[in-house]
């Protein structure tokens, strides 16, 4: 039986990766950062000339739907090391959002 996955096992992962090829050099906070920018545009650009109900049904495509858990996992990996170089836990600053946001805009 597989171990279930989380966050910090697979952040591990990304920088254990990274670092067997040497390369740390390149994974700077800016240089992550313009990843992650790319790699959403890629995404972004699925849906870019879809009708909402078009985007709705994404998934049903077995090809599309292959394209679009590739950019959401690679959206995902570049968060994941963007905040392993700065330190950033990913789920503690979600939650602290959330939390902001639960003020901000009371029900």
């Amino acid at each position: 039986m597989t171990e279930p996955l989380d966050v910090a096992k697979l952040q591990r992962r990304l920088v254990e990766f990274a670092a067997a090829r040497d390369w740390q050099p390149y994974h700077t906070p800016k240089n992550l950062a313009a990843a992650l920018s790319v790699e959403a545009a890629e995404l972004l650009e699925i849906f870019q000339w879809l009708t909402p109900e078009e985007s709705a049904r994404v998934m049903a495509d077995p090809g599309t739907a292959h394209r679009v858990t590739d950019e959401v996992a690679d959206v995902l990996a570049y968060l994941l090391q963007f905040c392993a170089a700065l330190g950033v836990d990913p789920l503690a600053a979600l939650d602290a959002k959330i939390d902001r946001n639960e003020q901000r805009f009371p029900t």
